[in-house]
């Protein structure tokens, strides 16, 4: 089976879609409920598969890079923080669904769907690993 990216079709495909996922994650920063990281990183997979100059200009963003490299760093995140990032998102989805009420369902039905996304990611994808243990000094 040929992969994604050995495909003449794939590399551009998967260009595209992390481009895409650099638009979503810049405006998870001002739309509450929509996650910043989880797109960060999909952009970084996707253009590692992809571009390698795109990966090394994501990797390398005054911005955006920093998470991602956190990230890598500790190959996810511990519990507390998980729950945190759930919480405050489903906040934000809570206010903006309520928010959104007088514009249209399909808007409403669009923040939930992003969250969803967000919260499978988060849960499924996104490693728990051990809260950072702090040095108690007697």
């Amino acid at each position: 089976m040929t992969k994604i990216r050995e495909t003449r079709i794939g590399r551009p495909v998967c260009a595209a879609l992390g481009l895409l996922s650099v638009v979503l994650g810049i405006a998870g920063v001002f739309v509450p409920g929509l996650p910043t990281t989880v797109f960060v990183i999909a952009a970084s997979y996707l253009f590692s598969r992809s571009s390698p100059t795109l990966a090394a200009w994501l990797e390398r963003n005054r911005w955006l890079g920093p998470s991602l490299r956190r990230f890598r760093e500790k190959r996810g995140m511990p519990a507390k923080s998980k729950a945190a990032a759930l919480a405050s998102m489903w906040a934000g989805v809570g206010a903006s669904v309520y928010a959104l009420a007088g514009v249209s369902i399909t808007a409403q039905a669009v923040a939930l769907s992003l969250a969803l996304a967000g919260t499978v990611t988060i849960l499924l994808y996104v490693r728990t690993t051990a809260a950072r243990q702090s040095l108690i000094l007697s």
